[in-house]
């Protein structure tokens, strides 16, 4: 017996290999996408897809509140896309007091959100959540792919899509909007 796995002993591991590659090849394939967050102190980062093959990189200064996000260009190696929102305007959504000292955090989600305006919205957005006001904002990216694609820079401002109380219930009816422009306005009508 101990003479056969000897023997054998290279013939074990590539049928194990065999097997799993077909089995492999059998499963439908299904992609990967991940996001990461990071943080320090005052400053929070994340990232989240924006279309097919192409993620942005989301910013918040939390001593300034000044939200940005970034997308690298598929073919120049530089960020081709740039949009903000302002700190006055982020903190004015969570009904803060700057001298407070605002508790963020930060995450990204998929959301396939339609505009009625030329631009269509990224493939995701990012949620913000402020401990201290007990509020949530998520905040979406004006995207073009057509622009993308003819590798034209874009730049704008991110828009904010909802808010909602988290610590206590959200009042009847449909939650309270934020945010200006014509697709706040378009999903308020």
């Amino acid at each position: 017996m101990r003479y056969v796995l000897f023997r054998n002993r290279f013939l074990f591991p590539a049928l194990t290999l065999l097997l799993g590659l077909c089995l492999g090849g059998m499963l439908p394939h299904a992609p990967l996408h991940a996001v990461s967050t990071d943080r320090t102190e005052s400053f929070l980062a994340a990232t989240g897809m924006v279309d097919e093959s192409v993620e942005a990189i989301y910013l918040l200064d939390c001593l300034t509140g000044d939200l940005r996000a970034a997308v690298l260009g598929k073919t120049s190696g530089g960020f081709t896309a740039t949009y903000a929102y302002p700190g006055g305007k982020l903190l004015q959504d969570f009904g803060l007091d700057p001298s407070k000292n605002p508790k963020f955090l930060m995450v990204t989600g998929l959301a396939d959100l339609r505009s009625g305006s030329q631009s269509t919205f990224g493939a995701s957005v990012v949620y913000i959540v402020e401990l201290s006001s007990g509020r949530i904002c998520a905040y979406a990216i004006p995207w073009n792919r057509t622009r993308f694609v003819a590798r034209a820079p874009m730049s704008g401002a991110l828009i904010p899509v909802g808010m909602l109380p988290f610590r206590n219930p959200p009042p009847s009816g449909p939650a309270p909007k934020i945010g200006g422009g014509k697709a706040g306005k378009e999903k308020a009508e």
